[in-house]
């Protein structure tokens, strides 16, 4: 078996999907890949001075620019005539919200760059606050659940549907709990004849508050309730999702997570269950995921 691009010894905790996403991500890209990251906590726990995991190219950007670092980096290989795969790997808080400005430039002008969005759902680096990709009703230090409040009040952001009408030919989901699903759509995903998004559902252990030893079935029962669909767009269009079988209950995934605990003491706790149930029917009708 090959070594893994992102070595061991990093210091990722117990339990984080982000490491196994990153190692999922390189082995499909390989070797001939350069990789520009945003602070965050992939750039905190991969590279503590003077050390580094990484085992490719790899460029540490402002948390507002990855994406128009990648673009420079795509252009000065094209002019050297190099055939080299230039990947942005970053968190919710760069891609959703501080970066959103150089995501839109890099997606628009048309470059060769694929942009891997390991979703966790929130600031984890800097305390667990609230970020565009939170979902609603959940507990963070900014939108906390209390006596006035069911933690935060509004929707996540569709990054896929903004990608999607930025005109990005690859634009596709993923989960750390379908490993072979993940490397297929990276290696797809750099065929892309221009820029191409992969958003990636990555549990966080300190932010969602869950067992260490549950990381994987939590991932897949985001896919298995319909919260998470797998989806797959080529220009434009809807080319793939994965099916569900048989819909797992919103609750068996909420009741693993201490940032959703409010929602099972409090009374009107129940009708927010409700909503968060009808948007997982939602996503199952939009995207007939039940045969």
């Amino acid at each position: 078996m090959e070594r893994s691009l992102l070595a061991p010894g990093h210091r990722a905790c117990a339990g984080c999907a982000m490491p196994t996403t990153i190692r999922l991500v390189l082995d499909a890209a390989g070797p001939n890949t350069i990789v520009v990251s945003p602070t965050g906590c992939l750039e905190v726990v991969t590279t503590p001075f003077p050390e580094s995991a990484w085992c490719v190219p790899w460029i540490h950007s402002l948390f507002e620019n990855p994406a128009a670092v990648a673009s420079g980096v795509e252009v000065m290989l094209k002019r050297r005539g190099r055939d080299t795969n230039v990947v942005v790997i970053g968190g919710d808080g760069s891609t959703f919200d501080i970066g959103m400005g150089s995501n839109s430039g890099m997606f628009e002008r048309g470059h060769k760059v694929l942009y891997v969005c390991y979703d966790n759902e929130a600031y984890m680096n800097t305390g667990v606050q609230r970020s565009g990709s939170t979902p609603f009703c959940v507990h963070t230090t900014t939108t906390p659940s209390g006596s006035e409040s069911m933690g935060n009040p509004r929707p996540k952001k569709d990054m896929p549907a903004i990608a999607l009408a930025h005109g990005v030919p690859y634009v596709a989901t993923a989960s750390v709990a379908y490993p072979v699903d993940l490397r297929r759509k990276v290696k797809e995903a750099l065929k892309a004849n221009g820029p191409s998004y992969i958003q990636v559902n990555a549990p966080c252990i300190t932010g969602w508050t869950f067992d260490a030893g549950t990381m994987i079935e939590l991932a897949r029962l985001a896919v298995e309730t319909g919260l998470w669909p797998l989806t797959e767009y080529v220009d434009g269009k809807l080319v793939g999702v994965k099916k569900i079988r048989r819909p797992k209950p919103v609750e068996e995934y909420l009741r693993l997570q201490g940032r959703y605990k409010h929602l099972f003491k409090k009374p009107n706790g129940a009708d927010m269950l409700k909503h968060i149930k009808a948007l997982a029917d939602g996503n199952i009708a939009r995207y007939n995921l039940v045969d």
